[in-house]
């Protein structure tokens, strides 16, 4: 697995799916096959396979608490093209200290993950500002 350490120039993202995506890592250590982010290897410079590369967006939450300040509330989808709780999260934290910065500023957030990571965080979402009835 190559990992490197990149710093990225935006991280909030409008999206189709939400209002916008964040995105603390590109690429995944899941590797899953059914994978449909795939397609996001052309962006990266790559040569190795979808699943075999992350790179850490280590200036993320930087970069999300000076953005969310100039840009419209809307529900962030944490992640459309990563697995936000792969392995290197334990490491980095990204997607908890994003987390973090979106439910202190009442940004509701959806989470897609395949990993029991999430329960790492659940603190976090069980303290957050947000109406429970905003978490379906």
């Amino acid at each position: 697995m190559i990992v490197r350490e990149i710093f990225a120039k935006s991280i909030l993202s409008k999206s189709q799916i939400q209002d916008y995506a964040i995105n603390p890592y590109v690429g995944c250590s899941h590797a899953c096959r059914y994978c449909y982010a795939a397609f996001m290897r052309r962006f990266t410079g790559h040569k190795e396979k979808w699943g075999e590369f992350v790179d850490i967006k280590v200036n993320a939450p930087d970069l999300l608490a000076r953005e969310i300040k100039k840009k419209r509330l809307g529900r962030v989808w944490v992640s459309g093209v990563c697995d936000p709780y792969q392995s290197v999260e334990k490491r980095y934290k990204l997607t908890a200290r994003c987390l973090k910065i979106l439910l202190e500023n009442q940004w509701p957030v959806t989470i897609q993950t395949k990993s029991s990571l999430v329960l790492r965080d659940i603190e976090i979402l069980r303290n957050s500002k947000i109406s429970k009835s905003d978490f379906p």
